[in-house]
């Protein structure tokens, strides 16, 4: 190819299967992850009825799908919700929808780094180290956890820097050894399990109250936070639709793997076994079903799954912030290209720097467990605020469709209206019992003024950057609500031949 100066549409266009595989590993991985580390957490709020949980998530998850759809095949864009809430509802709206995606994001690399270093401490544990130094390395530790798992966040950036191409093929090599895991020893534990299947395991009317039900239906909805990270390389596809086919495919792969995963967990373990072992749980199942060295295969896959998880997570958030940076809504540091990768070298690297920043600030809560809890409840409540906007902006730009038939009508409109505002309202709702179950502040999940304060925090972190973009940047987006076009950005031609 021709080294001449190219748009970024061309200059970061790939090939349809690198989409549909950064969809599908993006999702996949981290579905690995969230089974790990999720079916201990959410059973802490709701008990056995995981599988209740996750089916009635699907059905709001799946009504943003549509909407996310629609909207990119209307206009395609990298920025997805951040350039499309700002055109429909407006750009303050549109701004925070852009931050606290990458903000959650962010997070999401920050606390995933303590698992990574979990595992590999739990790795030196049955290899007979329990000590270095003199400091105890104890895999339910917070703070040696992440110190651990900085290190790997190291190698993680400069992977990703290397480009799209490159990191999808790693987390398909990745994906096959997780699956097989998974699913052998799930399949095994279905089969095997002491625990008698229980219809009541789909009865939500067993929990056991609304808080508890909006608390677990935010986690169940985080767990499947990852099937839109096709929408974030939209100007790499030849066909919009294409996004939208790798993002449905891995929404409903993640589903069947969930249900799988959380009737499998509840064969196997009872929920005191799930709820002791948190993080943990997927190394708890392996070691009760095998002796070693097969017993460490579920520590494998986990330790692979966060590794993948960072790095399919790091694609959509740095194209996030290039989307915003050529709006001028950030610094134009975000818009710095890789001359020889053609990718967002400069942001990925900042990306991880933050991430790494934020996971120090962990280390106020000791327990492992406890930081898991508080972190995944504050990106399910911001998941469910950007999801509900996305999933309103669709039904207010295709509100015409209403006049094009009941069918046109209840997917361009009726649809998408009911899934944001049930996401919306569960997140209201969340927050309101938060800030009514505790009558002082403390460092803990259990903690209702600390859990509230999480998603507020960012929420109005996000208020004051748009203030700065609108006020300071002077950026047009907060005139117009639109985002920039790719094409305003030139870049050099991408090298490698597809």
């Amino acid at each position: 190819m021709s080294s001449a100066p190219s748009s970024p549409t061309t200059t970061l266009r790939r090939s349809l299967g690198v989409v549909d595989g950064v969809a599908i590993a993006a999702s996949s991985t981290a579905a690995t992850t969230s089974i790990a580390i999720g079916m201990g957490t959410i059973a802490t709020v709701v008990g056995l009825q995981a599988p209740a949980l996750l089916l009635l998530a699907f059905l709001p998850v799946l009504g943003i799908a549509t909407a996310y759809a629609r909207l990119n095949r209307s206009e395609p864009n990298c920025g997805n919700g951040y350039v499309w809430v700002g055109r429909s509802l407006g750009p303050w709206p549109g701004f925070l929808t852009g931050w606290v995606t990458l903000v959650g994001s962010v997070i999401f690399c920050a606390y995933t780094s303590a698992i990574m270093g979990s595992v590999v401490l739990l790795f030196a544990n049955k290899a007979g180290l329990s000590s270095l130094a003199g400091i105890a390395l104890d895999p339910t530790s917070t703070g040696v956890s992440t110190a651990v798992g900085l290190v790997i966040l190291l190698a993680l950036t400069a992977l990703a820097v290397t480009g799209m191409r490159t990191a999808t093929r790693f987390q398909f090599v990745l994906l096959v050894f997780e699956y097989a895991v998974l699913l052998g020893f799930c399949g095994w534990a279905l089969v095997t399990g002491d625990h008698a299947f229980s219809f009541s395991w789909f009865n939500p009317f067993e929990i056991s109250s609304g808080t508890s039900f909006a608390q677990g239906m935010v986690l169940a909805v985080f767990f499947f936070w990852g099937w839109d990270a096709a929408f974030s390389v939209t100007e790499e596809t030849k066909r919009p639709d294409d996004s939208a086919r790798g993002g449905l495919i891995a929404l409903f792969a993640m589903l069947g793997l969930f249900l799988f995963a959380s009737v499998a967990f509840q064969r196997e373990m009872s929920l005191a076994e799930l709820v002791r072992n948190g993080p943990q749980a997927l190394p708890y199942l392996g070691a009760k079903l095998a002796a070693e060295p097969w017993a460490t295969l579920p520590l494998v896959a986990l330790m692979f799954s966060a590794v993948a998880s960072v790095q399919a997570t790091l694609i959509p958030t740095a194209r996030g912030l290039l989307a915003m940076g050529r709006d001028r809504t950030m610094g134009p540091l975000w818009t710095r290209i890789h001359p020889r990768y053609g990718t967002p070298a400069v942001g990925t690297a900042l990306v991880m720097t933050v991430a790494a920043v934020i996971a120090l600030f962990a280390f106020a809560i000791p327990k492992l467990s406890d930081m898991l809890l508080a972190a995944v409840n504050a990106i399910g409540l911001i998941v469910a605020l950007y999801y509900g906007l996305t999933a309103l902006a669709c039904a207010v730009r295709f509100r015409s469709a209403r006049h094009d038939g009941p069918r046109e009508a209840l997917l361009a409109v009726g649809v998408p209206a009911v899934a944001g505002l049930v996401l919306l309202g569960l997140g209201g709702y969340l927050g309101y019992s938060y800030l009514t179950m505790s009558d002082h502040f403390e460092l803990s999940p259990d903690n209702g003024w600390f859990m509230f304060s999480l998603p507020a925090v960012i929420v109005l972190a996000g208020l004051g950057m748009a203030a700065v973009a609108k006020y300071v940047r002077r950026s047009p987006y907060f005139t117009t609500g639109h985002g920039t076009d790719a094409d305003a950005l030139t870049l050099p031609m991408d090298r490698t031949a597809v």
